[in-house]
């Protein structure tokens, strides 16, 4: 079986805490909650981050020439911004710039060296119902790079491009407004082009040796094996993303995210249950559960479902901001120096981290037996409840998780 490490820890401790919970069931003792609970890094290890990467071959299962060809080395990786050679024939007036840039590696960790800047965010892609991991991602902020073209005009939205191989149609781009990279608000943190992750070069596999990362969008914002950067005047977006009916402007949802929960439970013995939560732009007040009894099998639960307007939801146990950020950090980073922290204490400015996830809990009351239905949802700072106030799939799949049990 290929199994990741992590999991294999993972389900080798809950087969032990099953183990352990029939004898102390066995004996009357109360099972210990936290045994039951999964427990998971802050910070995801690179080649944990689940992948979604598209493209036939996979640019990041490039090897020998073909690696060197695609520039995909750090030796070999260019950076290229200027302007679109061919604007469309409805923009009267095309971009300009004062020169053309080519940054290579070296070029772009000497600017880091002055501008760099770091943070953590959660990555999760629009239409799928799981994160795919968290890091501290390092690198310098895109209007840094801009700047080094010089003087510019008739400039209204930023285009960049990864590498896909030849095949026009498997392209993969997005883009951004000038403003939206130029004149980041005070508080917000900027769009910026990422060389390390967790205090290592970017992975391959993770869109290194440089990929774009946009703090408050959905993954396909962020552009892996990021190659080239066109300024222009279109103002349309360019997105490979929108191109397939979604909105290539929507942020990161605010989300609760629900672990899988064993089938089969004991009567009277509370039941340790837990998840992901995602803050995303609207940020994150809390993750409540529903748990109600339903008929064996149960069916799907309509919108319109007149249990919805009497569902009992119940506050769960958030985590608390680790107490010793150096012990999560990467060696050499402290939390001062990373965005969303104040500069003085260390401590978070807010909790959860903007756009970043924190893992949460809950304890079942003991139940009789029969069949149930767990759900969770997140509840945002402006008190939209999961799903709202986005429930529209093409601007982020946020559907509320669901779990079926029996207890006997």
């Amino acid at each position: 079986m290929n199994i990741r490490r992590r999991e294999f820890i993972a389900t080798t401790a809950a087969g032990l805490a099953a183990g352990g919970l029939a004898s102390r069931l066995a004996a009357g003792a109360e099972p210990a909650k936290a045994a039951l609970v999964k427990t998971r890094p802050f910070l995801t290890a690179a080649h944990d981050f689940d992948d979604v990467s598209r493209g036939n071959p996979k640019p990041h299962t490039l090897v020998g020439d073909a690696l060197l060809q695609a520039r995909l080395t750090p030796e070999t990786w260019r950076l290229e911004i200027g302007t679109d050679p061919a604007p469309k024939d409805d923009i009267k007036e095309r971009a300009a710039i004062a020169q053309p840039v080519t940054l290579d590696l070296p070029a772009l960790r000497e600017l880091g060296a002055k501008h760099g800047v770091k943070f953590i965010k959660a990555m999760q892609c629009l239409n799928i119902p799981t994160p795919l991991g968290q890091g501290l991602w390092e690198g310098v902020p895109l209007r840094e790079l801009l700047r080094l073209v010089g003087k510019m005009s008739n400039v209204r939205r930023i285009y960049y491009y990864g590498f896909h191989n030849d095949d026009p149609k498997q392209l993969f781009q997005s883009s951004l407004s000038y403003s939206q990279v130029m004149e980041t608000p005070p508080g917000e943190l900027p769009v910026f082009v990422a060389y390390r992750l967790n205090g290592e070069p970017l992975p391959l596999e993770r869109g290194g040796p440089v990929r774009m990362v946009v703090p408050w969008a959905h993954g396909f914002k962020s552009i892996k094996w990021l190659q080239q950067i066109v300024l222009t005047n279109d103002h349309r977006a360019n997105d490979t993303y929108a191109q397939a009916n979604n909105d290539p402007e929507s942020h990161l949802k605010t989300a609760a995210y629900l672990d899988n929960v064993v089938k089969d439970q004991l009567a009277g013995a509370p039941i340790a249950v837990g998840g992901l939560a995602i803050s995303g732009w609207s940020g994150l007040r809390r993750v409540e559960y529903w748990l109600r009894s339903v008929p064996a099998p149960a069916g799907d639960l309509a919108e319109d479902d007149p249990a919805w307007q009497e569902a009992k939801w119940v506050a769960c146990e958030p985590a608390a901001p680790p107490a010793d950020w150096s012990s999560v950090l990467p060696a050499g980073v402290a939390s001062r120096d990373v965005l969303g922290f104040d500069q003085k204490t260390g401590a978070p400015l807010s909790w959860p981290l903007r756009y970043s996830m924190i893992s949460w809990s809950a304890t079942l009351p003991a139940l009789t037996p029969g069949s149930y239905e767990l759900r969770a949802r997140a509840v945002d700072l402006n008190g939209f409840a999961q799903p709202e106030p986005r429930p529209m799939l093409k601007a982020g799949k946020n559907a509320i998780p669901v779990r079926r049990f029996t207890v006997a």
